[in-house]
């Protein structure tokens, strides 16, 4: 039998065929760039050197078929060997078919996945047609049958692909390629892009994580008092509660309805609001507040101008008649600002009115028809103002994404959105309050597109302004013409607003992947935006902790003259609200990127780390460094200063629910020795029970979150003393119902007694015939709109219910 290594003689040396090179044994794992210039590759998707070379990294997992490069020539026919039919054994048959098999790539099943991900999948299929795939399919199964002995290779290498199948099917890898979209779409039992309505708006990002599987009693017991389903009671007694907690909803709803109607807003045009001012001793205390908290981040004012005008105004005797609207309307907003860090407004009721009226005739003028004088710097000053005010006393501010459409094209229309270089020639002054303003704007922006949970709108192609200098106000006058920044490690008044804007790139990505129509949010994503989120974190600590001060000793220190002391209020360094402010602002953005892969980490332990980073973020969202300021923004603010605390609330929630029921099933709940770490989330969950109540007292009307806390702890409590978990909660939300409906009922006797208005009896009925008009409430002279001191819940006369919907819609209690 002719052998292929055989020579018969040296003349016919170099003319015998050369060897066929052998198929290697064991498949290439390697990507097919390593594979090139023979260097170790790590198997990543993409490796580390494709990376690094930024080149596209592709896996192939068979090589291709060797080629043979010899051309036949005349007479080489009679040195090749041929056999004749009859010289044919079943071995040599067979080991012939062996060959002709090995010299096709075999084709690879349709259900291989490459353990290294589907883009090495796509990469080892055939790059053929499927026409062709399936011919050579039918090709290779008419091949004839192999017998063990005599095709070991063919043999081992179909049993590799065997068990690649079976450990890529259950490979936690896999999860890694899984988006935010798919996790949402699936928890939430949506199918083909839909989408969840939560009344009349889409559904923001605390309702998702609402959505959580460990959420699922509260959600039956909810649909049961909503008469949907019978799916949460067992017995009669759980029943009978269902039916009380129903009828707690209901009379808690129409308490808060009764507070609603007595807003301004229900009843009353702009044109009737009063615009007096309080006494000169109690504005200072409340600009100073200002310019020592918010004018920090949000650089809207130029300190020196804004003194002056303020000098002009008091100096005025009828406070109004020689200054004009757009100056009394800043002046007044300012005021209204500083007293949300002040319980002073809590203790006098006419100034807590006062403010409300303040806010409600900036956003009529606001709202007015455009006039000249509006579409200028003082107009853009009194909008951010005005969005401010709502935010800090919930006046609408679930609906600030919508306002600050119309922000953003007013600014852009006057041009903001292009550098002052590219303008006419302006003043030094005016270049660097336009470059304010449009970062003051672009943050509202992204803040309010985080709470909204809607796209951003803007991006950093359509503006061009250039940062901000980092500079004192008292550096920057009328006729300075040249300006000199400070480095940008030296503390000024604008360094907070440049180490928020450094954060941009990074905050706006995590916006257009999280709310974008067409973005998926893959994990590899998640990981790459935490990183660069950790490090803005750590160059703000950096920055304050070298520029710190130990306390706001001057907080609420009278300054009449007020100009020297506020316009170098950066001198006394960054105090602890300027951290509380700052964190907050930042932070938050945390939970919500690793919301939809928290309920993933209980089964798949490559998502333990976004446990971590979601739960770290919402217990220092929760405990802010003490600070009384902050402290009472955090019970009267709405928007933004309330979406983060849900975020908090229910990250913390959802893990200690996962905690128990993880301590149950492996039989280490019932220890002498309780764990530290579910002690931990159980005092964070009754911290934000008590901040719940206090907000309720403060004007708080929605109670949902307070009812779904107190169930949360009644459910782990209960599941701790192996009692009936169900029958806790639903006991534990007929309590909550009863203290909260007590408290709403304080707020409306105190207004009773406290009411001084001509007439006043009391909160109107909602079946009332209610004529605001003929009973003549809400001019300033009046304070029969008052709340007792309050900051209540406004939704600015939009006649929506701003209450959160925390995990359900109200449909039965709307």
């Amino acid at each position: 039998m002719f052998q292929y290594g055989r020579k018969p003689d040296q003349r016919q040396h170099s003319m015998e065929p050369e060897r066929q090179p052998r198929r290697r044994r064991r498949p290439a794992l390697s990507c097919l760039e390593c594979r090139r210039r023979k260097i170790k590759c790590d198997r990543n998707e993409p490796c580390t050197h494709c990376v690094s070379a930024k080149i596209q990294c592709t896996y192939k997992f068979y090589a291709d078929p060797p080629v043979d490069q010899r051309q036949p020539t005349e007479g080489s026919s009679a040195l090749r060997p041929t056999l004749s039919p009859l010289a044919v054994t079943p071995s040599s048959a067979s080991a012939h078919a062996v060959r002709n098999v090995s010299d096709r790539p075999t084709p690879v099943p349709e259900n291989f996945v490459h353990p290294w991900g589907p883009r090495a999948t796509a990469a080892a299929s055939p790059q053929q047609p499927r026409d062709d795939n399936l011919h050579a399919t039918s090709r290779s199964d008419n091949r004839p049958q192999l017998a063990s002995n005599e095709s070991p290779d063919l043999q081992d290498l179909l049993q590799r692909i065997k068990k690649l199948e079976g450990s890529a099917a259950n490979n936690p890898l896999n999860a890694l390629s899984e988006t935010t979209q798919d996790i949402l779409a699936r928890q939430s039992g949506l199918r083909d892009s839909q989408t969840m309505l939560d009344k009349s708006r889409i559904v923001r990002w605390s309702h998702w994580m609402g959505t959580a599987p460990e959420f699922h009693l509260i959600g039956e017991c909810y649909t049961e008092v909503l008469g949907h389903a019978k799916a949460f009671s067992q017995d009669a007694e759980t029943e009978n509660l269902i039916s009380q907690i129903g009828d707690g909803l209901q009379k808690c709803k129409t308490i808060a309805k009764r507070i609603k109607l007595s807003r301004p807003s229900r009843c009353l045009s702009w044109r009737e609001f009063g615009l007096s001012a309080p006494s000169r001793e109690v504005a200072d205390v409340m600009v100073n507040l200002y310019f020592r908290s918010f004018e920090s981040t949000h650089r809207i004012l130029h300190v020196t101008t804004f003194w002056a005008e303020y000098q002009r105004y008091w100096t005025d005797p009828e406070r109004g008649t020689a200054t004009p609207t757009d100056i009394r309307l800043k002046i007044l907003l300012v005021i209204a600002i500083g007293s949300s860090l002040s319980e002073y407004g809590d203790s006098d009721t006419g100034f807590r009115s006062m403010v409300h009226q303040w806010i409600y005739t900036a956003q009529a003028w606001l709202s007015g028809p455009l006039e000249k004088d509006r579409l200028n710097i003082a107009g853009l000053q009194i909008h951010c103002l005005t969005i401010l005010a709502r935010l800090t006393f919930s006046i609408g501010a679930d609906l600030v994404w919508m306002s600050m459409g119309s922000l953003v094209h007013r600014a852009m229309q006057m041009g903001l959105h292009r550098d002052p270089k590219h303008l006419p020639e302006m003043s030094v002054l005016q270049a660097e309050l336009r470059r304010r303003l449009w970062a003051t704007i672009v943050e509202m922006i992204i803040q309010s597109s985080l709470d909204s949970a809607m796209p951003p709108r803007i991006s950093f192609d359509d503006f061009d302004t250039e940062p901000p200098s980092n500079n004192n106000d008292d550096e920057i006058l009328e006729d300075t013409v040249v300006l000199q920044p400070h480095p940008k490690n030296t503390c000024t008044s604008t360094s907070l607003q440049i180490l928020l804007l450094d954060s941009w790139p990074t905050r706006l990505r995590i916006l257009q992947l999280l709310n974008g129509l067409h973005s998926e949010l893959s994990y590899v994503d998640v990981l790459a935006l935490t990183t660069q989120m950790t490090e803005a974190f750590q160059a703000c600590n950096s920055f304050m902790q070298a520029n710190s001060t130990t306390a706001n000793d001057n907080t609420n220190r009278d300054t009449s003259s007020g100009s020297s002391s506020s316009s170098n209020s950066s001198s006394s360094g960054i105090t602890p609200f300027h951290r509380n402010l700052l964190d907050y602002l930042l932070r938050r953005f945390m939970i919500v990127l690793h919301c939809p892969f928290v309920s993933k980490a209980r089964t798949n332990p490559l998502f333990y780390y976004s446990l971590k980073c979601s739960l770290d973020s919402a217990l220092a969202l929760i405990s802010p460094e003490p600070d009384a300021g902050f402290s009472h923004l955090m019970t009267i603010g709405g928007g933004l200063f309330r979406e983060g605390l849900w975020y908090a609330q229910t990250a913390i929630t959802l893990e200690l629910l996962a905690e128990i029921e993880a301590q149950r099933l492996d039989g280490t709940l019932l220890r002498k020795i309780s764990s530290p770490y579910r002690e931990l989330l159980k005092q964070a969950t009754r911290d934000i029970i008590a901040l719940s109540v206090e907000r309720i007292r403060r004007g708080e009307t929605n109670i949902k979150s307070h009812m779904f806390l107190n169930m949360v702890l009644a459910q782990a409590e209960a599941i701790e003393a192996g009692v009936s978990y169900r029958l806790n909660m639903a006991r534990a939300a007929v309590d909550s119902l009863e203290f909260c409906y007590a408290l709403l009922e304080t707020r409306v006797g105190q207004y009773n007694t406290t009411g001084t208005g001509s007439g006043s009896t009391g909160f109107p009925s909602p079946n009332d015939n209610y004529n605001a008009n003929a009973t003549g409430q809400g001019r300033l002279a009046s304070t029969s709109t008052s709340l007792g001191g309050f900051g209540y819940q406004d939704d600015y006369g939009l006649d929506f219910d701003l209450d959160l919907e925390f995990f359900l819609p109200d449909a039965g209690f709307t």
